[in-house]
């Protein structure tokens, strides 16, 4: 079955860790061992081979580069001028690999629908389809910054990742979205960007909320009533993204899925991670919107963590291609299989391009 995924931090893997995506699982494996420079090193899942294999034609890839401030403990840039920079080296890899004939860049719903026609219809070596997303704002440098970003093909954004930022706070911070994120919330609507809630805290998420009227998503977040954390969506959230048409990527970072999890202790195997918690969180949404239209797949696979802290059951990102079965088992038809591995997401793109 033909997968969307909602977030990968592809070129983050390429350009800080140091992996080239056109080796093997395996071959990008063997040649880390020994270090121990990362908390992931040799159990990376995430390869082009290996998306090709599990059918997984096109993903939101991520441009990342946190801007700290000085009293911020954060590891980040201490400017949004390096931010924005990083950046920029991080998008001339995806071009070096749009040349290679790995990857193809989705802007539009034309080039999208010719995508998936080629994908579903030609042989050989496919170049996978990306579109390009900003993972926490504040390498965008002032407001103007978006517009250019926009040119270069960014088509959704988090405002904030982890922390206080420039324009909102995140993951394990408190605060709301100020002139500055007001300002840019404005910017994205106008620009058509998709905004992705996946990272605000609780007053940021609400604030943006009140102040946005543009499309919106979450490209891989779980569910607070499964393990109560700030970097859940509770209910109420999830409710509210249900009214606004959005879809919810689930993640497979295995502290989000099971309750008590400690990095660098727990395992996969001892905590019994399984892609169960994923269909337990995919079910959830769906018992909550009362259909199959607002959830999606956004694994997150390689975005810090590798096979120490995912499922026990994937071993490659191809291994999503057991979601279909265990979905199948848990009740759901062919229609909304199909909804939850590609079609919400793909609809979504469409209805916002059009």
């Amino acid at each position: 079955m033909f997968i969307f995924d909602a977030h990968l931090d592809l070129s983050m893997n390429a350009m800080e860790w140091n992996r080239d995506l056109t080796w093997s699982v395996e071959e990008i494996r063997e040649s880390e061992i020994g270090m121990t420079d990362k908390p992931d090193r040799g159990n990376n899942t995430v390869s082009f081979e290996a998306m090709r294999k599990g059918n997984i034609g096109l993903c939101m890839a991520t441009q990342i580069a946190r801007y700290v401030h000085k009293d911020n403990s954060l590891p980040g840039w201490n400017s949004p001028q390096q931010a924005w920079a990083h950046t920029q080296a991080q998008l001339a890899w995806y071009r070096t690999m749009e040349e290679a004939g790995e990857l193809v860049q989705i802007r539009n719903g034309k080039q999208l629908k010719a995508h998936l026609e080629n994908w579903k219809t030609s042989e050989g070596k496919k170049p996978i389809g990306y579109i390009l997303s900003l993972e926490g704002a504040d390498s965008i440098v002032s407001i103007d910054y978006l517009e250019r970003s926009y040119e270069q093909g960014l088509r959704a954004i988090g405002p904030a990742h982890y922390g206080p930022g420039t324009y909102a706070h995140g993951t394990n911070s408190v605060g709301g979205i100020g002139t500055k994120g007001k300002a840019l919330l404005k910017e994205i609507e106008r620009l058509n960007i998709i905004l992705d809630a996946t990272h605000l805290c609780d007053q940021s998420f609400w604030e943006t909320m009140d102040n946005y009227n543009g499309p919106v998503w979450a490209s891989h977040n779980n569910c607070r009533a499964l393990v109560n954390h700030n970097r859940q969506f509770s209910d109420e959230q999830i409710i509210e993204l249900i009214f606004r048409n959005a879809v919810i990527g689930i993640a497979l970072d295995a502290w989000m899925m099971v309750p008590n999890w400690v990095r660098g202790e727990s395992t996969p195997k001892g905590m019994n991670v399984t892609l169960q918690q994923m269909i337990n969180n995919i079910d959830h949404i769906c018992q909550l919107a009362g259909n199959t239209l607002h959830v999606g797949i956004g694994t997150d696979l390689d975005g810090g963590f590798g096979k120490e802290q995912c499922p026990s059951d994937i071993d490659t990102i191809a291994d999503l291609q057991k979601i279909p079965q265990l979905l199948s088992a848990r009740g759901y038809s062919t229609s909304d299989i199909e909804n939850i591995m590609s079609a919400n997401f793909l609809r979504f793109l469409q209805n916002t391009w059009s």
